[in-house]
């Protein structure tokens, strides 16, 4: 494996590439292209962090017993452990400028990349999803009371799951963000751009208004633990595990944005952003959460039923504002680029970004995202640490392969090559070993999910474990054996080069 080095070409040649593997949404950006600096990916994070999920995420911690600073230990923890793989999956994305599909060739081969490509835009549509349904909820919430209160518009059925006006509020805005995405990644771009500096001081004025109405900060962060010590340790490693998955989505897929950066200073100095201001958000959402126990006398750890209590036109029309742009944000960055990117992959031919991104919306509404967000428990512990399961194989094999098989050498044009052989074309297009490894990640997880999905009722404590710990489990697991099959691989592959040569001097 270390013997045979891979050939470095970073140079894209235009005539060369395979028609069905590339199109110019797959192409390797210019130089002219690369302009994203640091700040302005900074300032994508900030409007990846700034939503309701990421609140109600904060919020869900002291709603199942953590007190206001073991809520931000953990969070802060989380994603601080998440940016060194953030920072060196986008590596490649700035010097080679491609897409996350098509590095995805390189460890999985041509044909193989499909498989974590789709997963991912599989975990993509879910949050498309789920985050749809919360800026529907944000336009239910303007609505007129004369309007909720009709008993057949209001009323729950059984058969869909929600009541018809709030689904209604749900397929608005879905068109709404539909609308914005036609524009593609320029239009993204500078959505994120100038809705920072907004977001900021929304954000800001909520966390005033809190420490108004519970009279400072004292009262706002005196909601203590509920849990004993050992109690806290048993929900510390889940809700820790669940955190990363939180945006182990983006970081398979930050070299979607880094291929835009300037240089490898500006992505790694954009990336810091993530932990910085997940940790002063979750203050945010953990310090206004803890304060409704204050104000209303029990815990609020939905934004939404919270602006709800507030009430007042001007505020309730300045929170859906805040709460729409917040949610676009979030979600066209983080969940359309990539699945729409995957589909583009699977067929560049018969698709392109928009047609990939009005699929992944519709795949967003078969998710059902209102059943997700239906307790803290299956919003955090199911949907979450599950699909963790998914990623953390993916992003490990990926991270080897690049490091340690390759050694961050690629050659470019042979990710575009349907040759046999080219480098990355493997056994029939697919890489073997990273297949056998992403099964391998997976499966020791599978038991743990259906146990908290309610599928079995019972399983080993072992596989509980594993479970609470999925995306640790299934990165280095997935990892490792990825590293050990590709050594293998390789020293067969320099036998057989050696015995022509000993055969000829016997």
């Amino acid at each position: 494996m270390a013997s045979k080095q891979p050939k470095i070409s970073p140079q894209f040649n235009e005539s060369r590439p395979d028609p069905t593997l590339t199109n110019d949404d797959l192409k390797p950006t210019k130089p002219a292209d690369r302009t994203l600096s640091g700040l302005e990916m900074a300032s994508l994070w900030v409007g990846l962090v700034v939503g309701v999920p990421t609140y109600y995420l904060a919020g869900s911690l002291v709603d199942l017993g953590m007190s206001w600073w073991q809520g931000i230990a953990t969070v802060v923890a989380a994603n601080v452990i998440l940016l060194i793989p953030l920072v060196l999956t986008g590596h490649p994305g700035t010097r080679y400028g491609i897409p996350f599909p098509v590095l995805a060739r390189s460890s999985f081969g041509i044909r193989g990349a499909h498989v974590p490509t789709l997963l991912r835009a599989l975990v993509g549509c879910g949050w498309y999803g789920i985050e749809t349904w919360i800026g529907g909820e944000a336009i239910f919430l303007l609505l007129p009371k004369s309007i909720k209160a009709s008993q057949s518009l209001s009323q729950n059925l059984p058969w869909l799951g929600t009541s018809p006006l709030e689904f209604a509020c749900f397929v608005v805005f879905w068109f709404v963000q539909l609308a914005i995405v036609w524009r593609g990644m320029e239009g993204i771009r500078k959505l994120e751009k100038y809705s920072a500096p907004i977001l900021i001081i929304l954000t800001s004025s909520l966390l005033i208004w809190a420490y108004v109405k519970a009279g400072g900060f004292g009262h706002m962060l005196s909601l203590s633990s509920k849990l004993s010590n050992s109690q806290f340790w048993s929900l510390f490693f889940p809700s820790l595990t669940a955190n990363i998955s939180f945006w182990a989505t983006l970081a398979l897929n930050i070299p979607d944005f880094t291929r835009y950066a300037k240089t490898q200073k500006d992505q790694v100095l954009g990336q810091i952003g993530l932990p910085v201001f997940m940790g002063l958000f979750t203050f945010v959402g953990l310090a206004v959460t803890s304060s409704t126990k204050v104000i209303f006398g029990h815990v609020i750890s939905s934004p939404i039923q919270l602006l709800g209590q507030i009430g007042g036109v001007y505020t309730t029309v300045l929170a859906i504002f805040g709460i729409s742009l917040a949610t676009l944000t979030t979600n066209i960055a983080a969940n359309v680029v990539a699945p729409a990117n995957a589909l583009v992959n699977l067929s560049p031919s018969k698709f392109t970004f928009k047609r990939g991104a009005l699929l992944t919306a519709l795949l967003g509404i078969a998710f059902q995202p209102w059943r997700l967000l239906k307790s803290s428990e299956s919003f955090v512990y199911t949907w979450l640490v599950g699909y963790s399961a998914l990623l953390g194989p993916i992003g490990g094999i990926i991270l080897v392969d690049y490091y340690l098989v390759k050694r961050t050498n690629l050659c470019v044009n042979d990710l575009y090559s349907l040759s046999p052989r080219g480098e990355y074309y493997y056994s029939g297009g697919y890489n073997l070993a990273a297949m056998a490894a992403l099964v391998v990640g997976i499966l020791p997880v599978v038991p743990g999910l259906l146990q908290k999905a309610g599928v079995l009722s019972y399983v080993p404590d072992l596989f509980v474990v594993i479970y609470n710990n999925a995306w640790f489990c299934s990165f280095f697991s997935a990892g490792i054996l990825y590293w050990i099959l590709s050594f293998l691989r390789g020293k067969q592959e320099d036998s057989q080069l050696i015995d022509p040569l000993l055969n000829t001097t016997t």
